[in-house]
C-alpha cells in the first residue's frame, strides 16, 4: 500500500514551495465572504436568543422567568468545550520543538473556520425549516458547531508539521463536510445515540485523518527527523493541553445530553473511567521502558483515551464500575498502541501519524462505538424504567417499538459508518491534497515553524559583547550596526 502513495506522490510531482502569500489569503478572503453571504441566507436566531421570539416563547409555554431560557443550562458546557476546542487541542499539539506556534495557530484557525462551516452544514441536515427556508440557531447549536469542529482538529493530529495552512483549510472543508453527513446518517436515519462523539466524532475524525496521511505518505520524511521530536519545554506546554482536555471532558460528554439524570450520569461515569485510564497508563508506559522510566508521550496522550471511549455509553446505565473497567482496558490500549502499533503502522503499512491519533481517538473511538452496542443492547426495563429507556434512547415516534437489541445492532452499524466515512473520505481528500497548488513543505523542512510563520530571534543568536544590553534584544537593526562597527575596528 505504501508503494501505491509512493507512485501516486510521483504522479502529482514535488510539492516543495512554501510560499502562500497568494493562496492563504484568497482562501481566507473567499471562504470567509461566503460565510457572510450564506449567513446571510440562512441563518437566524431560534426562539430562545431571539428577543420577540423569546417572549413569544415564554407565553405559549407559561414561562414567567428568564433563568429557564436553555443558554442558562447549556452555556457552562459550552464554555468547557470551547477551551477543549481552543486552549486543549491546540496545546496538546505543541511537543515539537520547533513547531508550537504551528500547533497552537493553525489548531486556531482551523476551528475559527470550522464553527461556522458547521453552523450552517448541520443546520441544513438538522434545523432548515422547510416553510422559511432558514436555520435557527441557539446555544446547542454551538456546541454541535465545535463538536464538528473536533473531528477536523483529530485528524489534523495525524498530519502536524507536514501540510500547510491552505491544505488544513481544505481538509476542514471537507471534514465537516462529511462529519454532517455522517452524523446525519447514525443519528437521525439509524437512530444512534452517541452524545459524547466515540463514533461520529472520534471515529471518524480519527479514521478521517489516517487515511489522508497514508495518502501523503513521505518516504523521504526521515530528512526531517531532527525535528520529530519534543524539548523539555514543549512536553511542557503539551501537558498544559492534555489537562485542560483531561479535566473539562466530562463536559464534553454530557453538553448535550438530557438534563437531570442523564447529563449527571454522564459527568460520573466518564470522570471514573478517566481517572481510572490515568493510572494504567503510567502503569503499562514504565513497564514498557527497559529502565521503568515513563515517557510523556504516553501520560500525555493515553492517558485521554478513556473519555474518548465513553462518549456513547458514558449516558447509559453502564454502571459505575463498567466506566472504570473501559477505563482500565483503554489505558492499557492506548499505551500498547504508542509502544507497538505505530511504530509498526509507519514501517509496514507507511502510514505516519504525528500525533499518534490512532491510539488516542481512532480505535478509542472504534471501542467506545462497540462497548456503547452492547450496552445498549442489555438495557431493560427494569434497570432503566419504561421511561428513562424511552429518554435515554429516544424511543418514540416512529422508533417506539424499536427492542434494545435492534437498538444495539444499530449502533454497532453507527460505528461502522463513522470508520467507512472517515477512510473513504480521508482517501479522496488525500488525492486532492496531492496537487502540487497548496504550498506544502519539502521533506527536509517538515515540523519547522519557520516554514510558514515570522520567527522571533532566539536570545542564544545575540553576540555576547551585546548580552548585557537587554533593552536591545530585539533591536535588529541596531544590533546589525554595532556589530559592523566591531569588525570595522
Amino acid at each position: 500500500m505504501g508503494n501505491c502513495c509512493e507512485r501516486a506522490g510521483n504522479f502529482f510531482g514535488p510539492q516543495n514551495n512554501t510560499y502562500i502569500r497568494v493562496s492563504l489569503p484568497a482562501v481566507c478572503f473567499v471562504w470567509q465572504i461566503a460565510m457572510v453571504i450564506l449567513f446571510g441566507v440562512f441563518i437566524r436566531y431560534d426562539e430562545e436568543s431571539d428577543e420577540k421570539g423569546w417572549h413569544e416563547f415564554k407565553r405559549s409555554h407559561n414561562i414567567t422567568s428568564n433563568i429557564e431560557n436553555d443558554f442558562y443550562f447549556r452555556y457552562p458546557s459550552f464554555q468547557d468545550v470551547h477551551v477543549m476546542i481552543f486552549v486543549g487541542f491546540g496545546f496538546l499539539m505543541t511537543f515539537l520543538k520547533r513547531y508550537s506556534f504551528g500547533g497552537v495557530g493553525f489548531n486556531f484557525l482551523i476551528a475559527a473556520f470550522g464553527l461556522q462551516w458547521a453552523l450552517l452544514m448541520q443546520g441544513w441536515f438538522h434545523s432548515l425549516d422547510p416553510v422559511t427556508g432558514k436555520i435557527t440557531i441557539g446555544i446547542e447549536s454551538l456546541i454541535n458547531a465545535d463538536f464538528c469542529c473536533a473531528g477536523s482538529l483529530i485528524a489534523y493530529g495525524a498530519l502536524l508539521g507536514k501540510v500547510s495552512p491552505v491544505q488544513l483549510m481544505i481538509v476542514t472543508l471537507f471534514g465537516v463536510t462529511l462529519f454532517a453527513v455522517e452524523e446525519y446518517i447514525i443519528l437521525d436515519l439509524l437512530h444512534c445515540r452517541d452524545a459524547g462523539g466515540s463514533m461520529v466524532i472520534h471515529t471518524f475524525g480519527g479514521y478521517y485523518g489516517l487515511a489522508i496521511s497514508w495518502v501523503l505518505y513521505r518516504p523521504n520524511l526521515n530528512l526531517s527527523k531532527r525535528l520529530n521530536g519534543s524539548v523539555y519545554h514543549s512536553d511542557l506546554f503539551a501537558m498544559i493541553g492534555a489537562l485542560f482536555l483531561w479535566m473539562f471532558w466530562p463536559s464534553f460528554n454530557s453538553a448535550i445530553t438530557n438534563h437531570g439524570a442523564g447529563q449527571h450520569r454522564t459527568v460520573i461515569n466518564t470522570y471514573l473511567s478517566l481517572a481510572a485510564c490515568v493510572l494504567t497508563t503510567f502503569a503499562i508506559s514504565s513497564m514498557g521502558q527497559k529502565k521503568g522510566k515513563l515517557d510523556m508521550v504516553h501520560i500525555q496522550n493515553a492517558s485521554l483515551a478513556a473519555g474518548v471511549a465513553m462518549g456513547t455509553s458514558a449516558e447509559f446505565m453502564i454502571t459505575p464500575y463498567g466506566s472504570i473497567i473501559v477505563g482500565f482496558c483503554c489505558g492499557i490500549i492506548s499505551t500498547f498502541g504508542y509502544l507497538y502499533v505505530t511504530p509498526f503502522l509507519e514501517k509496514r503499512l507507511k502510514l505516519q501519524d504525528t500525533c499518534g491519533i490512532h491510539n488516542l481517538h481512532a480505535v478509542p473511538g472504534m471501542l467506545g462505538g462497540f462497548v456503547g452496542a452492547i450496552v445498549a443492547a442489555a438495557a431493560t426495563e427494569e434497570v432503566y424504567g419504561k421511561e428513562g429507556l424511552v429518554e435515554t434512547f429516544g424511543l418514540s415516534g416512529k422508533f417506539e417499538n424499536r427492542s434494545m437489541s435492534t437498538q444495539g445492532a444499530y449502533q454497532a452499524a453507527g460505528t461502522c459508518v463513522a470508520i467507512a466515512f472517515g477512510l473513504v473520505g480521508g482517501v479522496c481528500v488525500g488525492f486532492i491534497l496531492r496537487f502540487p497548488l497548496w504550498g506544502d513543505p519539502a521533506d527536509d523542512f517538515c515540523f519547522d515553524d519557520e516554514a510558514y510563520w515570522e520567527l522571533p530571534e532566539d536570545e542564544e543568536t545575540i553576540p555576547p559583547v551585546l548580552e548585557y544590553n537587554n533593552h536591545m534584544i530585539n533591536k535588529h537593526q541596531d544590533t546589525h550596526e554595532s556589530q559592523f562597527s566591531l569588525e570595522e575596528s
